[in-house]
Order: C-alpha cells, then structure tokens, then sequence
C-alpha cells in the first residue's frame, strides 16, 4: 500500500527541485525573465517574461514559442493546426494575441497561472511533431479513434486539481466498472524525460483527489522510434503503466474492463 506521506515528500521534493532550479533576472525596462527547468524541443531551457501591470502580473512568452516553430517549418495557418493550437492554449486558459501566448495573474493565483503558461508553451512546442509527413494526425487522435473502434468507452480531457491547487489536464478517463478502477489516461506523442516528468508531477499531485484504486496509464508514441527503458522505468516507480502504442491490441481487454 503507498504511503501518503511517502508521496507527500515526493511532491515537495519536485518542489524543489521547481524553486532551485528556476532563476530571475531583469531585463529591458520593467521586465523579469524567468528561466524554468523545462526543456523545449531543442534542449533549451523555457524561458518566460512577468511585469506588473495595474496591480497584476502579466505573464508572456514574447512569441518566442510560435516563432519558433513558423521559423523551423511548421507553419500554423494550416486549419488542422489551427484546431490544434486552439485546443493547447484553451485547454489552459492561456491568452493568444499577435503569436504571443500569456496569462494575466495575482499574487494568489500567480503560481497556478505560471504553471498554466509553461504547460501551454509545451503544449504548443509539441506542434512541430505534425509538421512531418510521417504523421498524418494527432497521437491523441488516433487513440481516441482507436477507443472508439474498441468499444472503450470514455471521457475526453479530464481535468482534475491537484493538492498543490494546480489544474492538470489528461486526455481521457474511463470510469470505474464492477470489474476494474477508474483509469485515467495520458496520450504522449513524443515520449522522452520531460513529458514522463510532466506526467508524474500531474499524477502525484492528484492522485490523493481520486478513488485510491484509481490507475494512470501513460499511452506512448512509439511508432517512429523506440520509447526508451529510462522513460517506462521512470514511469512505473511512480505507479505510472506505460502502454507503448504498438502493444495497444494486447490491451485492448484490460482498459474495455
């Protein structure tokens, strides 16, 4: 049985980890430049911008995000990635202005609305990987498609809040049967140690609000190159079951349950 206080210090720890590894400095005029621990598609670390504005706090990415991507090819006026860009940001509340994504936040909520912006500019990053021939749609898609062929039934893009008052999204939930627990899922187009990292933060942190036989399973895109042991191992030591795209059918039983 899992100890709550074992998780307890392990979402502390990611904590700290979030407030050793974040660092401030000023920039032109009444900017701060905050550099997060996240790493972007080109190893980079994410770098975002706050100013106070009317007794707020504006927090923005200076379009560093979209210009990126128009700038390596993938050219977001096509309307399947508009549809795509528009589900990222709305699904964190996160303002679109001029390819400029930011919140507006106060000192109560600055933490959550800051969390909310990363998040989306991940989100949004992720993009790139539809502006390669090889894939013809979204990995969420094509699960949610193959849910449906499989007779799964379903709930799309759960939201839950977590112990830290963050709201993590996860892309579906299936509820629980006379024969098997609620599960919630997590569609990963581009498994690597980020998005596994992102995913365990969001499971631990609300893990406590749902059913404790509640599973998470992490779906993982393997169909371009293999996902690696450090991911899936990452994964498990935190009750995360990875669920590589390509064994799908030999757990096509197990999640209709």
């Amino acid at each position: 049985m899992t100890d709550v206080s074992d998780i307890e210090r392990l979402v502390d720890s990611y904590r700290m980890w979030l407030r050793d590894r974040t660092t401030l400095r000023n920039v032109h005029a009444d900017w701060v430049e905050i550099t997060t621990p996240y790493l972007d598609r080109h190893n980079d670390y994410i770098q975002i911008y706050v100013r106070k504005e009317n007794g707020a706090y504006r927090l923005t990415d200076d379009g560093h995000t979209i210009r990126d991507l128009e700038l390596s090819g993938c050219l977001l006026d096509i309307p399947k990635r508009k549809s795509l860009l528009k589900i990222a940001i709305n699904g964190f509340a996160v303002d679109l202005n001029d390819g400029v994504l930011s919140v507006c936040a106060n000192s109560d909520n600055f933490s959550a609305r800051k969390h909310a912006l990363v998040q989306a500019i991940l989100a949004v990053n992720d993009l790139f990987y539809t502006s390669r021939p090889i894939v013809k749609s979204l990995f969420k898609e094509d699960v949610e498609h193959w849910l449906d062929l499989s007779d799964i039934r379903f709930l799309p893009n759960v939201q839950f809040t977590g112990k830290s008052g963050y709201t993590h999204q996860f892309d579906f939930g299936i509820p629980r049967s006379k024969t098997a627990p609620e599960r919630i899922l997590k569609a990963i187009n581009n498994p690597n140690k980020d998005t596994a990292q992102s995913l365990i933060f969001a499971w631990l942190d609300t893990r406590e609000e749902r059913p404790t036989d509640s599973l998470a399973v992490a779906i993982l895109n393997d169909a371009e190159r293999p996902v690696t042991g450090a991911v899936t191992g990452a994964l498990e030591r935190y009750d995360i079951r990875p669920l590589l795209w390509s064994d799908r059918e030999k757990n096509r039983m197990e999640l209709a349950a």
